[in-house]
């Protein structure tokens, strides 16, 4: 192998004659010179363009999600149950409310047919609706039946329950039972051996404050909690179907849409029937 060092004409501890082509050439450097930076800015690049894409794909994914629940709400609002009862079959029609429903009309929600209307309130151990006595007033005022509602609260003590709801209705006239709502939607989860105990001390400290008690509940929590151990109450059951279809349950007063329109409220409102004509509605209201 050739080299560019001329060796001819060289004396010991001479050094080497490099040849012209040797001395043009630059020698390497011994120490190793730092690597470009243009490396690294593209790396920086590349990993900022990777957290957009990212950034950009999340962005994507929660718009679509906003869109189905969107999609999803609006299908549910446009395809409500529209159910018709006729007076003829089931002359006593009221209404349930609460605070969520605003100001109310009683005046012509009692013009539009409409003969009684629970209004709720309490709920747990503390909370009162805070609409409850101008609703009642009001309601009473205009000539309808008036019953109270208490929204049970699955985990909590039913005697606390039971105190918290006689004491929101104190005072009050009212012509109908009272309901405990028992349900599970917007509700906690509890074990249903403990649902019913903190149930059966409610009913039981109601009765024994005098008071007459009917459940309000859908199929769900009939079958998990009330039809076996309080069938000796009145049922207010919840099913979107026509009352002269729902012939499996002993019930009382039927809730069969979540959608109706009653002049005086503004918006969507609760239909429910009595089970029974004006004669037994009457018999009704005097067992109390």
């Amino acid at each position: 192998m050739e080299d560019n060092i001329k060796h001819n004409n060289e004396e010991p501890g001479q050094q080497p004659t490099l040849s012209p082509e040797a001395a043009e050439k630059p020698q390497a450097s011994r120490t190793q010179s730092p690597k470009p930076r243009k490396k690294r800015k593209t790396s920086r690049k590349v990993a900022a363009r990777r957290r957009k894409m990212l950034i950009a794909a999340a962005c994507a994914a929660l718009a679509l999600t906003m869109l189905a629940l969107g999609l999803i709400y609006v299908s549910r609002r446009l395809h409500k149950p529209q159910i018709v009862v006729l007076k003829r079959e089931y002359p006593i029609s009221g209404i349930d409310v609460s605070s969520h429903n605003g100001d109310i009309d009683f005046g012509q929600v009692a013009a539009d047919s409409i003969t009684f209307v629970y209004i709720k309130a309490s709920e747990g151990s503390d909370f009162r609706d805070s609409r409850f006595h101008a609703n009642c007033d009001s309601a009473g005022h205009a000539g309808l039946k008036v019953g109270a509602y208490h929204f049970f609260r699955k985990n909590g003590n039913g005697t606390a329950q039971a105190r918290n709801f006689l004491d929101a209705v104190a005072g009050k006239m009212l012509d109908l039972p009272l309901v405990i709502d028992v349900e599970d939607w917007g509700n906690v989860k509890a074990e249903r051996a403990a649902v019913v105990h903190n149930l059966r001390e409610m009913v039981a400290a109601l009765e024994a404050h005098g008071c007459r008690v009917m459940i309000y509940t859908n199929k769900d929590g009939y079958r998990n909690y009330i039809g076996d151990h309080f069938s000796h109450l009145d049922l207010w059951l919840c099913t979107f179907k026509h009352p002269r279809e729902v012939t499996e349950y002993n019930w009382t007063i039927l809730q069969y849409s979540h959608w109706g329109n009653v002049a005086g409220a503004i918006g969507d409102i609760d239909l429910n029937v009595f089970n029974g004509d004006s004669l037994q509605w009457e018999a009704w209201l005097r067992e109390r």
